[in-house]
């Protein structure tokens, strides 16, 4: 493959998963994580990410390339249901200095109001918070936003067990 056409791709939602970028994105590589410094991680249903001065959101970010891309433009429903935007991010990687990057994110086009993932959703992010050792506080806050608290508790509890 040709490396100039690699681009980076964060992912906050359910491609936190390894397994399941290892289906939908052949190519795909981790190229490090990073943290996206006012951004809140919302649930609508799934994952998005929304502009939020006092929150930030831990990302991992992936290497793909332009057929990865498509393949993910399917899989998330873009246009019609994700945007595509470019953010500036630092990227992190084990031993390594940081460096500046350009990536892709996907954002929900439209306000879905929140809304509570399924359980099998919300324990592949959870899953992904623990492999890559994210504060689990960010996503189970999220979930605590978008449903009743006590809902939101035994959610977190089903899925830990």
């Amino acid at each position: 493959m040709n490396m100039k056409n690699k681009k980076y791709y964060i992912a906050y939602g359910s491609n936190l998963s390894v397994e399941q970028m290892a289906y939908r994105c052949p190519d795909a590589r981790i190229a490090g994580q990073a943290v996206l410094a006012g951004w809140e991680l919302l649930f609508r249903g799934c994952a998005t990410i929304a502009p939020n001065p006092k929150k930030n959101t831990p990302v991992l970010v992936w290497e793909i390339s332009e057929r990865d891309e498509k393949n993910l433009d399917t899989y998330e429903g873009f246009p019609t249901y994700y945007r595509k935007e470019e953010l500036n991010i630092e990227l992190l990687r084990e031993g390594a200095e940081p460096e500046m990057a350009t990536a892709m994110v996907y954002i929900m086009e439209n306000d879905f109001g929140r809304r509570a993932p399924s359980p099998y959703y919300y324990k592949v992010l959870k899953d992904g918070y623990e492999a890559f050792k994210f504060p689990m506080h960010i996503l189970e806050g999220a979930l605590k936003e978008c449903m009743d608290k006590d809902a939101a508790q035994r959610m977190i509890e089903e899925v830990a067990e």
